[in-house]
């Protein structure tokens, strides 16, 4: 049969990212057509962390001193939660999966520094949740590690996710970005036929996330997130103040930069809550909103060579309904859409994109795209565990 698949795998990809709400586990199907991959996303979950583990997880992203070994035990007890997502998630296929692709918990991420910074020096990025022990507990091979590849031939290792962009999501007549809204906030920016012009592709981070947002709400109004933004719909952001954030260095580098929550951390939030004063609770949590919302946009205007036909969001922040009408007002004439308008689900789009990513180390494909991360060149991602 001439259509038939020339190869057709089952694949559960596993992320916690920077907002550490839990472990995105998705149970993909994956299918190569002569190196035309498709997916079908057979189940997708996030399995919450248990509390104490995850206020350990944040404690140690916000530069909380600690031991080696309690390092090292920390890195065993994500690993073991993976193992147990995978495990529960595996569930619901009708077979075991053929590989488990791990992104882990980013814990540190540290850029390359540049001639331009004065000095040169590699990145370094720290996953907790080694796949050997995913692999132990599971019987499943595992692939982990995604990202020490990239750093070692100078990228950022961040975003990663932009290869999946490029193979299941370009159009053959529209300009498209792919933005993800996690803790963090990244793009893809993918031209008409982008497949067929790899080195226009680009990508990098281009704020903050839901991470100032949700560590508001949990300081001010005591809860873990600002469900659908229901709390910033009552504010009026301070649009001075925004301004004037917008000025910060990481906003004016050009790409490729990456970040986390080394620069929008704890002490961070205090530095702008200290700039807030005479603003209710409900005008800082709509500036912090809308400062999120115009680091997006802003970042389009600055570093894109076309501004984009279609805005394709993924990651939680697609749930904040106020976030994503302040985005569409933003970005016009671009049309703001959710990536499950194209058949990707958004809940699980990196889950889905880390499958996709231990498919294509398996079948030793490259995973980076240089002109994405910055590296010298194309290589393999990710360490194989048995």
């Amino acid at each position: 049969m001439i259509n038939a698949p020339t190869d057709q795998i089952l694949a559960i990809g596993l992320i916690s990212g920077t907002s550490v709400d839990g472990i995105d586990a998705a149970l993909v199907e994956i299918i190569d057509r002569h190196e035309q991959l498709e997916t079908n996303l057979i189940a997708g979950y996030t399995y919450p962390y248990a509390a104490e583990l995850r206020t350990e997880i944040l404690a140690v992203c916000a530069g909380a001193p600690r031991s080696l070994q309690q390092i090292c035990e920390l890195d065993d007890r994500i690993a073991e939660s993976f193992a147990q997502a995978a495990i529960a998630i595996m569930e619901k296929g009708d077979r075991l999966p053929d590989l488990i692709a791990s992104h882990g918990q980013t814990v540190f991420h540290r850029p390359p520094v540049t001639p331009q910074d004065g000095k040169t020096g590699l990145g370094y990025s720290v996953q907790l949740g080694r796949g050997a022990v995913i692999a132990e507990l599971t019987g499943i091979k595992t692939i982990s590690d995604f990202r020490v590849a990239d750093i070692e031939v100078g990228g950022h290792a961040a975003p990663l996710v932009p290869m999946l962009d490029i193979l299941l999501l370009s159009h053959p007549t529209k300009y498209r970005v792919c933005q993800n809204i996690g803790g963090i906030s990244n793009l893809t920016y993918l031209p008409p036929k982008a497949l067929e012009h790899p080195e226009q592709v680009f990508g990098f981070d281009n704020g903050a996330g839901n991470v100032l947002i949700d560590m508001a709400a949990q300081k001010l109004f005591g809860v873990s997130f600002d469900a659908d933004g229901a709390i910033a719909r009552q504010g009026q952001p301070n649009l001075d103040l925004i301004n004037q954030w917008l000025e910060q260095e990481f906003f004016r580098l050009p790409p490729p930069k990456s970040t986390g929550r080394e620069l929008f951390s704890p002490e961070y939030l205090e530095q702008c809550l200290s700039e807030c004063q005479g603003l209710s609770n409900y005008d800082i949590l709509a500036t912090l909103t809308e400062f999120t919302a115009r680091a997006i946009a802003k970042s389009y205007r600055d570093f894109l060579p076309v501004f984009p036909d279609e805005v394709l969001i993924g990651g939680g922040g697609g749930h904040n309904s106020y976030l994503m009408e302040r985005l569409q007002d933003l970005v016009k004439p671009a049309i703001v859409m959710r990536t499950n308008d194209c058949g990707i689900d958004s809940d699980s789009k990196e889950a889905i994109a880390f499958a996709l990513l231990g498919y294509l180390r398996l079948k030793e494909r490259y995973g980076n795209l240089p002109s994405v991360t910055g590296a010298k060149r194309s290589v393999l991602l990710g360490k194989i565990y048995q």
